[in-house]
């Protein structure tokens, strides 16, 4: 309802300022097009960076202050906090770094953001920047038109940095024409009540412009050109740092517990720090002065001292956070569940109707090859689980007790899972369909966006989720016929049965083996030894039913039964070793060949 009003109020105070205002129509179009710049910028770099910004957040933030350095020095190249935030998240959602990583790159990031502001106050003010911004313009669109991600990259960043640059110009030209018509300086307002307010206008414009930088560019233009009053621009400088945390939290609303997390970690920041910004205003104000007095600076050079102030403050801010960022991460983790670390499937508390769904296939990591198959690979490591549970639950077992066994035969002989109460259809697709369908349509997404060996690596794992997927229908199909015959009075066919639910059950315990002991080397020999004992099985099975139908032990109904479902069984376990094969080695380079 309130977006249904705010979005048209908008658009007709625009209107309205178009229709009275010459001048706004400059400041407003510089705006835009500064905009423009940043989503150029950004998009550049996405292509440009092709893993590599992914590599080296891996690589250096094993540190809180590797963490904080990496977010100050990457937003103040890219000019994008927005940018590296998105990365954050992706990263924090994938499992590839921790919380107190991502928190220490948000703190980085908020202090590199002012870096922008820092070359606006000292060229953007004072040379024309139109002058650089129109052969930027020009080869960036010329090279944005070669084949070659790399090339396009280079020219989007090109065309970003030329609309940033014209976009800068427009809004001083506007400011400079203002101040020939129209004397805004009847709006400053002293004092306290001055400072909540313009705080408030701070907040404001930068949930409209959903850009920090975009506001400060223009605070600045307006401050340069004696616009607005020094006091209240510092109070806009303090809302806009408040502001950008009301993107961070809508951001987060569709991301798992650990994204909301960090979302709360950069409001708590920003909240407390603009507090910390408003009480010591008088006292930051004069170390402000005594810094421009060391430094030369002149005592009505208004937008420097604006930027040295933007700067303090936010420095303030992380030295009064940063010693207390484990004290931070540990109230974070007590809030939001989870479900990005599920419990194991209990298929006998397992009364929830709801399908489930995949959890670590954010869309936000698309765009970020190394995060996107660390999410695709949890995700398929969360099918297996499903699938261990529910073909044990087709063989009568629970996956609990498959891995508590040590002497397997006898727990196929002597236990039989009783509680029973689902259909095995209905817990398929309950609880592998949905992810199924999920990993699917992920991979359909990022295809594209992957250099040829990750899309090897790709379409691997959507091999092995099928492998796994046809391996419980299989199991769907002797589901009924087990529980018959498990429980026979012919002692022949209740046994051969057994027999099956052992097949079944070895592969499972064997593949979970391997994958906890992270068993690489010889995994290969594992899968080729049990697909001629699965093939050697098969025959013997042939054998023992031809001899039992031959001393009339079973009737011809429970052969063709057992004939059918040996073969699904058959089917499943090959299934089952293939996806394991593929999930276990498909990053090696033997599997590669």
């Amino acid at each position: 309802m309130l977006n249904r009003l705010f979005f048209p109020s908008i658009l007709l105070l625009l209107l309205y300022g178009f229709w009275v205002s010459s001048e706004f129509k400059v400041i407003a179009a510089g705006v835009a097009i500064f905009l423009l710049g940043m989503v150029y910028l950004e998009k550049g770099f996405k292509l440009y960076t092709g893993g590599l910004l992914e590599s080296i957040l891996q690589k250096t933030t094993d540190t809180v202050w590797k963490s904080f350095s990496f977010g100050l020095v990457t937003t103040s190249l890219l000019q994008s906090s927005s940018l590296v935030s998105v990365i954050v998240i992706s990263f924090l959602s994938a499992g590839l770094i921790g919380l107190t990583t991502g928190v220490g790159i948000i703190f980085g990031s908020n202090l590199g953001s002012t870096a922008g502001a820092w070359l606006v106050a000292i060229f953007g003010l004072k040379i024309n920047l139109s002058t650089y911004a129109m052969p930027m313009l020009v080869f960036g669109l010329i090279l944005n038109t070669r084949e070659g991600k790399h090339f396009k990259g280079i020219g989007y960043i090109l065309m970003g940095g030329g609309f940033l640059f014209l976009g800068i110009h427009y809004m001083k030209e506007g400011f400079d024409a203002f101040s020939e018509s129209i004397d805004l300086t009847k709006f400053h307002v002293q004092g306290g009540y001055g400072i909540f307010i313009y705080t408030l206008v701070g907040i404001v414009a930068t949930v409209i412009m959903q850009s920090t930088n975009a506001l400060m560019v223009l605070v600045l233009s307006a401050l340069g050109g004696g616009q607005l009053g020094y006091e209240n621009a510092l109070a806009i400088a303090i809302g806009s740092n408040i502001g950008t945390t009301v993107t961070a939290v809508l951001g987060s609303i569709r991301a798992n517990a650990q994204g909301k997390r960090l979302a709360v970690a950069h409001f708590v920041f920003n909240i407390l720090t603009g507090f910390l910004a408003i009480v010591m205003l008088v006292p930051l104000m004069a170390v402000v002065d005594e810094m421009a007095l060391f430094f030369g600076i002149s005592d009505n050079d208004y937008p420097i001292k604006l930027t040295i102030f933007h700067t303090l403050f936010n420095v303030l801010g992380i030295m009064v956070f940063l010693p207390f960022i484990q004290s931070l991460v540990r109230w974070l983790n007590s809030l939001f569940v989870d479900s990005s670390d599920p419990m194991p499937l209990n298929l006998a508390e397992a009364d929830d109707p709801a399908m489930e769904k995949a959890i670590y296939l954010n869309p936000a990591v698309l765009s970020y090859p190394d995060a996107a198959m660390r999410a695709m690979t949890k995700e398929c490591g969360r099918l297996y689980r499903n699938t261990l549970e529910l073909i044990c639950y087709g063989i009568y077992l629970t996956g609990e007790k498959l891995r508590e066994a040590d002497n397997l035969p006898d727990l196929v002989e002597t236990w039989k899972r009783t509680d029973q109460p689902w259909p095995i259809k209905g817990l398929y697709i309950r609880h592998i369909k949905g992810i199924y369908a999920d990993i699917i349509h992920f991979c359909g997404a990022l295809e594209g966006n992957l250099p040829r060996q990750q899309a090897q690596e790709l379409f691997a794992l959507k091999v092995a989720c099928r492998n796994f997927v046809q391996a419980i229908k299989h199991v769907k199909h002797i589901y009924k016929n087990m529980g018959l015959y498990i429980e026979s009075d012919n002692e022949q066919i209740r046994h051969q049965y057994n027999q099956l639910r052992l097949c079944l059950a070895s592969v499972l315990k064997l593949i979970d083996i391997l994958g906890v002991r992270r068993n690489y080397d010889h995994i290969h020999e594992h899968a080729v030894q049990l697909k001629q004992e699965l093939l050697e099985q098969d025959r013997q099975t042939n054998e023992t039913l031809n001899r039992l139908i031959r001393s009339e032990q079973v009737d011809s109904y429970m052969a063709s039964s057992l004939l059918n479902d040996s073969a699904h069984v058959h089917d499943a376990c090959t299934s089952l070793i293939d996806g394991a094969v593929i999930m276990l080695t498909r990053d090696k380079e033997e599997y590669r060949e």
